[in-house]
């Protein structure tokens, strides 16, 4: 029952976080889009994308492998954590210290095939933000596998303060930004988040480290053995992201559109388009940190009730909150899309992207469970075909339908993902299918629920559609739906008990008889 309660209170702290941190960071993609145009985000995108992919080979994907065998390691006799800590400190030391030469070194050649030449000074300024950020991670991890929420959201919050008040202020003083300075303004941004990070996370460990009494459970090597798998997967998965967001402003040049126009277009969909569709996926986000570190504890502890009941009960809410999350997009997105600066193009592709909302925040809940049981190889496999999928889509359709060929692709990978992901989710967890109570009464009652919220909208305010009105509406709509649901949860649970009840009873009399 504590632990329980210690997942809620966790679970509501990083999603205050987690909204905190998104509703910034739509904010700032608003803010540069207007100061330096929709082609510069654009380019911030494309920047990224090249440094999340050298964070990870940098780092190993080391949040989600400190996390998960610290996990482990505190779920076991004789477990020293610290130890599991120093093993994925110097392994991340190692991998961002061979990175970051390779970038140094090659700097010319990645500045000449990824961005088209010009970036030579600014890549190499990469390797602090690398060897920065893998050491962050490390203490990151640490701090979620001993549930210790409170300082990974302290220093999240710290570190997206530091970088959005360096990205804002060479923003503001930057006069007319070409490709080299945009791109300065976001790594110089991202330097100083985390070197802030690993100072906050360093000086937290020094003060509250308590040294364990067992002699620890892994060598480096057998560290490292297990890290492999899960540092593979991240470094896959990057690496096709990658890919397919480089390829989608060639594809969109093959349509037809000027290069300038690509940039713009595939800035509005990164800037503006998935962070709306991702928004309402805070609680899920906040919760997928908590779910491997919990389901990991489970399963080095044999407890495979556990399991099946949180495999159970997660993917139940998921589907019931996503659901209606696709729902209110749907409803809203053209002016979702027009009041956040994306204009129609935005609005029209969030209404069209909504409806695969439940597969996208299924991947969430899915994938954190299946890295906790430490099925890192089909979580690999998986992700493999998806992105497979995915760039096939964006080869085939960009350059015929344009912008809408991204849709396309959205629809068929996360379909065809998640799908496989949830029939290996049950298979594993051995967790009972409940389709009706989980997916087709909440589809009849989000509907209903949207009528009789439109209904009484319309009397008490009018047939105008305003901002206020959508805001009323939207609040009215999510009041009656979560209602229904959670008492008809509560009537479901109560006939379940009742039926267990007579089952015992039944049995008794058999066995007296």
């Amino acid at each position: 029952m504590i632990i329980r309660s210690k997942i809620v209170r966790d679970t509501l702290l990083l999603t205050a976080m987690q909204l905190f941190l998104d509703t910034a960071a739509l904010l700032l993609n608003v803010f540069i889009t207007r100061r330096l145009g929709t082609s510069a985000i654009g380019i911030l995108t494309l920047t990224g994308t090249f440094l999340g992919l050298a964070g990870v080979v940098s780092n190993g994907n080391a949040y989600l492998c400190t996390s998960r065998l610290i996990s482990e390691e505190l779920g076991r006799k004789n477990s020293c954590p610290e130890r599991i800590l120093r093993h994925g400190i110097m392994l991340c030391l190692i991998l961002s210290t061979v990175t970051s030469s390779a970038v140094f070194i090659f700097a010319e050649t990645f500045s000449t095939r990824f961005f088209g030449g010009g970036m030579v000074s600014t890549i190499r300024l990469m390797p602090v933000a690398l060897i920065s950020g893998a050491v962050a991670s490390c203490l990151k991890g640490w701090f979620n596998a001993n549930r210790r929420s409170s300082v990974t959201v302290a220093g999240d919050i710290l570190e997206f303060i530091v970088r959005c008040g360096v990205i804002v202020t060479m923003a503001m003083t930057t006069g007319s930004p070409d490709k080299s300075s945009v791109c300065r303004i976001m790594i110089g941004g991202i330097i100083a988040g985390n070197l802030f990070s690993l100072l906050f996370f360093t000086a937290v460990y020094i003060k509250t480290r308590r040294r364990s009494a067992g002699k620890g459970t892994l060598t480096f090597r057998g560290y490292t053995a297990l890290a492999v798998p899960i540092m593979g997967g991240g470094i896959l998965t990057t690496v096709l992201s990658s890919t397919n967001d480089a390829l989608i402003p060639v594809c969109l040049r093959q349509y037809g559109d000027s290069a300038g126009e690509a940039l713009s277009m595939f800035g509005v969909f990164e800037a503006i388009v998935i962070p709306t569709l991702f928004f309402p996926s805070v609680i899920l986000c906040s919760m997928s940190g908590i779910i491997v570190s919990e389901t990991a504890r489970a399963a080095a502890a044999g407890d495979r009730r556990r399991i099946s009941r949180l495999a159970g009960d997660l993917t139940g809410w998921t589907m019931r909150f996503s659901i209606f999350a696709g729902a209110v997009l749907m409803r809203m997105g053209g002016t979702i899309g027009e009041r956040l600066g994306g204009g129609e193009l935005a609005g029209r592709m969030i209404t069209v992207i909504a409806p695969v909302v439940p597969f996208i925040y299924m991947e969430i809940i899915s994938e954190a469970m299946i890295k906790g049981m430490g099925l890192q190889s089909f979580s690999s496999l998986n992700y493999l075909c998806e992105y497979a999928v995915r760039i096939s889509v964006v080869l085939v359709l960009v350059p015929r339908i344009g912008f809408w060929g991204i849709a396309a692709s959205y629809y068929a990978s996360n379909i065809a993902g998640n799908c496989s992901r949830f029939v290996k989710l049950v298979r594993s967890s051995e967790m009972e299918l409940r389709p009706f109570r989980t997916l087709a009464a909440p589809l009849v009652y989000v509907l209903l629920t949207m009528g009789t919220a439109e209904l009484l909208v319309r009397t008490v305010v009018g047939t105008e559609r305003t901002f206020m009105s959508d805001v009323a509406l939207t609040l009215l709509w999510g009041l009656l739906y979560f209602s229904v649901i959670i008492l008809s949860v509560k009537d479901c649970k109560h006939r379940d008990a009742k039926t267990i009840s007579k089952l015992c009873k039944t049995d008794k009399k058999l066995f007296a008889d």
